[in-house]
């Protein structure tokens, strides 16, 4: 699977933590676990702090408070299949929540940012946690995600 990932890194202090090419591959992976797909896939991850994510969650959801991550999941609509590309979807993550939750649950920042991805990317790929056994799903799915790359809850590792 080639993947066509657009990271967009709008803060500072997490260089380390936010390798290019350790995020592609991880996307890679996670999305090659899920589907087979027919074209080059793309994906954009930005990452930004509380006072961004908070006007993206005001301006597309209507809730004006930030949030750890927002996905914008293309396969929902007939965007996806148009020019040379499946384009999977956008993710935001505000790195200060990722931060803040990592402190609130007694995780690495690492395990954190990761979790977040992770959930962003089943998102784009049609995973959903509004009822009660989809997040029973979906949360097992993260956790097996997680788990597989070294990032579950037992993660020491910190970048």
């Amino acid at each position: 699977m080639e993947l066509v990932l657009d990271l967009s890194i709008e803060v500072d202090g997490y260089e380390k933590l936010l390798n290019e090419e350790k995020i592609s591959k991880y996307i890679e992976e996670v999305i090659s676990d899920e589907f087979t797909p027919e074209k080059p896939v793309y994906v954009s991850v930005a990452v930004v702090d509380n006072e961004r994510i908070q006007e993206i969650n005001r301006d597309y959801r209507g809730k004006d408070s930030p949030t750890d991550v927002i996905s914008f999941a293309y396969h929902e609509t007939e965007d996806f299949d148009i020019g040379p590309y499946d384009t999977l979807g956008d993710i935001v993550i505000s790195i200060d929540r990722v931060a803040e939750q990592a402190s609130e649950y007694n995780h690495t920042v690492t395990r954190e940012f990761y979790y977040v991805l992770t959930h962003g990317l089943l998102h784009l790929m049609g995973y959903d946690h509004i009822e009660a056994e989809d997040k029973e799903e979906m949360r097992a799915r993260e956790e097996e995600i997680l788990e597989k790359f070294g990032y579950g809850r037992d993660c020491h590792e910190e970048e």
